[in-house]
């Protein structure tokens, strides 16, 4: 990382102590340390402030550590949609097998417990939409690629996106059936129950 390098250069060229640099931007000699060692970045208004004291266009502050910094959000959304697909997977496996035994023990009253469910299990749905439309990831192979933190050459890329309309089709009619097949089930435990 670059940064807390240039950061330590220039104040050094400058010939001002870590508490002095601190003075000037408003925190603490902790924080300049912590940046220099490059323990945490600077927020975007300390990074202004930096780039008025060494008389540098920000650009030039940050060279070199906006990949970096772009690697670490990358790795940090990785980390959130791996954690954001286990809590959807166990909520879409909740709202498929709740229904009836909620309706069983609470009657009326299972509404009050199954839409809430059913409503958080939609808000992960979007949010691993979100991720998806933002990674361009929409065929099995692009998913598990991507949950396994590895890309897809241009070639393999260009052909996934060859297959994502018939994996469309494909994934509707897989949606119908399984909803027939819940559907079957459902009316099956209730005519056996009643």
């Amino acid at each position: 990382m670059e940064l807390g390098n240039q950061i330590k250069k220039m104040r050094n060229e400058l010939s001002l102590s870590q508490d002095e640099l601190a003075e000037k931007i408003f925190v603490s000699r902790q924080s300049i340390s912590n940046w220099e060692n490059d323990k945490t970045y600077p927020d975007i208004k300390s990074l202004i402030l930096l780039s008025e004291v060494f008389s540098v266009s920000l650009d030039t502050l940050v060279k070199g550590d906006i990949p970096e910094m772009k690697k670490k959000i990358d790795e940090q959304e990785f980390v959130e949609f791996q954690r954001d697909s286990k809590i959807y997977t166990a909520l879409f496996i909740a709202v498929l097998l709740l229904p009836l035994p909620l309706a069983r023990l609470l009657d009326w009253w299972a509404f009050a417990v199954y839409l809430p469910l059913l409503g958080a299990a939609m808000y992960y749905a979007f949010r691993l939409e979100k991720y998806k439309k933002k990674y361009d990831i929409q065929t099995y192979k692009e998913i598990v690629a991507f949950t396994e933190g590895k890309n897809l050459n241009e070639l393999e890329k260009a052909m996934e996106k060859g297959k994502r309309p018939y994996q469309k089709v494909m994934l509707a009619i897989l949606s119908a059936l399984l909803a027939i097949i819940v559907s079957s089930i459902m009316a099956w435990i209730i005519k056996w129950l009643s």
